[in-house]
Order: structure tokens, then sequence, then C-alpha cells
């Protein structure tokens, strides 16, 4: 069948967005938090995996891992900077705890009846490698993510919710692409089949963020009538406004805790 492989790639990357709304819709931010758990995992555990899309080597999990940037800018516009890297430490504790764990389970010798141990050791043979890889792209593309969204959401008075939102994932998609590919395969590939992951998995990586926005918009839009908005100097972003009901409060998330202990007293 022609284009199969794209044609599934499409329908997986609208999937995944559609979950992340609907976790978000149903939980809320635990939601969001459940999603950056889920795919920190699955993107590890897929990303060994070549495929071809348009003529050229990919790796799977490139979605996942893509759309857990998209997942912290819903964090930052919805629910603030300090919730967003709570985010990605709750994310960050997944990959470290999940990798440890599979390395000790690779660490038990096999029965004697057991057929699938070798398969399970061939396919988390560059776990750990790619677990590191994967740490310190993480970390690192994330947080420069989270920095430059609100940077650009306070020059802008919390305007242009499209603009953050593709500066900040395309620059951090770049980091974190270079990154993970230099330090998961250096060595296990050639150089030129290293330089093609690289710049298909980067190129795919602006399609999901270009493809990603009108989702924010949703996401905006999801987010409970009760919430209260995020405040970019003292200003409700126009699209926020449009998006709400008349009862939301315009206070600080870090006043938020402290009006709600005081209420409790």
């Amino acid at each position: 069948m022609p284009y199969f492989s794209e044609s599934l790639w499409a329908l997986y990357l609208a999937l995944d967005m559609m979950f992340i709304l609907l976790l978000f819709r149903i939980f809320g931010k635990a939601g969001l938090y459940m999603s950056i758990t889920m795919n920190i995992i699955l993107c590890n555990m897929t990303v060994p995996k070549l495929t071809e899309l348009f003529g050229f080597q990919v790796t799977m999990g490139t979605i996942l891992y893509a759309s857990i940037l998209f997942t912290t800018d819903i964090l930052s516009e919805v629910y603030g900077k300090k919730e967003a890297q709570k985010g990605v430490n709750v994310g960050l504790f997944a990959l470290v705890i999940s990798a440890i764990f599979i390395q000790i389970t690779l660490m038990f010798p096999s029965a004697e009846s057991d057929i699938y141990g070798v398969h399970l050791d061939q396919a988390f043979d560059l776990f750990w490698r790619i677990a590191l890889a994967s740490l310190v792209a993480y970390m690192i593309s994330q947080y420069h993510d989270i920095m430059m969204f609100h940077y650009i959401g306070q020059k802008t008075s919390g305007k242009l919710l499209w603009l953050r939102n593709n500066i900040s994932t395309l620059v951090s998609q770049a980091l974190d692409t270079l990154f993970f590919t230099v330090i998961a395969f250096y060595g296990v590939f050639e150089l030129d089949v290293l330089a093609e992951i690289f710049i298909t998995t980067y190129i795919l990586k602006v399609i999901i963020a270009l493809v990603d926005t009108p989702f924010l918009y949703l996401a905006v839009h999801l987010a409970p009538e009760t919430h209260v908005v995020r405040i970019w100097k003292n200003k409700v972003p126009p699209e926020r406004q449009l998006s709400h009901t008349p009862r939301e409060t315009e206070i600080d998330h870090d006043d938020l805790g402290k009006r709600e202990e005081q209420t409790s007293r």
C-alpha cells in the first residue's frame, strides 16, 4: 500500500494528541502528568526501532517524545511555570526509575523454559544508553522550553500564544535531537545514518510542533471554567478571555495555595 507508513504515522500523531487532551479533560493537571510519564517511558522503549518515512530513516518514539513539549506548554499556559517544571520533574523520575528496574530485570538469569528472555535482552540491550541520552536531552530541552516559553510570554504580555509555543518548541527540539542522537547512537550507526537520523527526526519534530499549535489552543479552551487564569504582566491574554467564563478570578498562581490555606482555616 503506497504511503502506508506515512498514513500510520499521521494516525499515530493524531491519537497521541487526542489522548493527551482526553486525559487533560478528564483528570485536569494530573492527566497531563500522566501523559508525560506515559510518553517518556514509551518513547524510550520504542526509539531503537527504525522505520522509513518519505524515503528517510527515522526512529520511532519521535512523536511520543515531541508531544511531551506540547504537554509542558499546556501546563505552562494553563497552570504556570512552577507546574510545568513539576511536570518535567515527574517525567525525569519516571525515566530514571523505569531504567533502573529494567536493568535489574535483565540481570536475572532466564529459566530453562524461558523463550522470551533472549528477545527481551536484545530489545533492551541499549536501553541504559538510550536512558542516559534521553535524560540529558530531556533535562536540557524541557527546561529550556519552559524558560523560553515564559520569556516570550512576558515580552508579549501573554499575547501570541502560537508564537511562544512554536519558537520555544523548535529551539528546544533542536537541542534535544542533537544531544539525544549523539549520545544514544554514536558508534552504533554509521555517520551518514546518524546524520540522516538527526535531520529527519528534527524535520518530523518541526512538523509535530506546527501541528500541535491548534491542539494547544483547544487545550486552553478545555481548561476547567473555575480555573485561575495565568497572568502575563497582570494582563489576561485575549485568547484566554474568549475561552473562559467571568467566574474566573485574576490572581497569581503563587498566591493560590496561600489563599486556599486561609480559606480552610
